[in-house]
């Protein structure tokens, strides 16, 4: 699922670029995901991802599924994205998640809350969960809780490498 107008699931907006009433989720319409030349997307992921994620299995979950995750857990037996994940925590900066097709930013965290707390929330749902402000362009599921919306998805989803916008 590419972070594109034509093939993203659902669409939450950070905060920086709607106003404070926007209501999140933003939900597209049930055509994006229709079928296009790969799968629901135009294209593949990208050749190298992120963490040595699998291209294939990214590229199955992305473009060719509408129903399964990779499973539970993945993320956290990814040791190059614990290593990453540690030394952002470590230098109080925050994680860039990209799309694993076209590389748009998709989210950004810890956002509003500690390291801690991102990495506790995430590994207890069993994949990385944001919340709307850590949000800029979301494709994966929104399983709201007690605190609001929870925007969980796959690590090999979020593997991307940023892919500047043409002019």
């Amino acid at each position: 699922m590419g972070a594109t107008p034509s093939s993203t699931s659902s669409r939450a907006v950070s905060s920086t670029s709607m106003s404070s009433t926007t209501k999140y989720p933003i939900v597209g319409p049930n055509d994006i995901m229709s079928k296009k030349r790969h799968g629901s997307s135009d294209g593949p992921v990208q050749e190298e991802l992120r963490w040595h994620v699998s291209r294939k299995k990214a590229d199955n979950i992305c473009n060719f599924n509408r129903h399964f995750a990779e499973p539970s857990g993945s993320a956290f037996k990814n040791q190059k994205y614990l290593d990453e994940f540690k030394n952002a925590k470590a230098n109080g900066n925050t994680m860039k998640f990209y799309d694993s097709v076209t590389g748009v930013l998709l989210f950004e965290a810890p956002k509003s809350r500690s390291h801690d707390a991102f990495e506790r929330e995430s590994s207890r749902h069993g994949w990385p969960s944001f919340r709307d402000d850590e949000v800029d362009w979301e494709n994966g599921h929104n399983l709201p809780d007690r605190n609001g919306n929870r925007y969980c998805i796959n690590l090999v989803s979020v593997a991307g490498h940023l892919v500047e916008p043409k002019a």
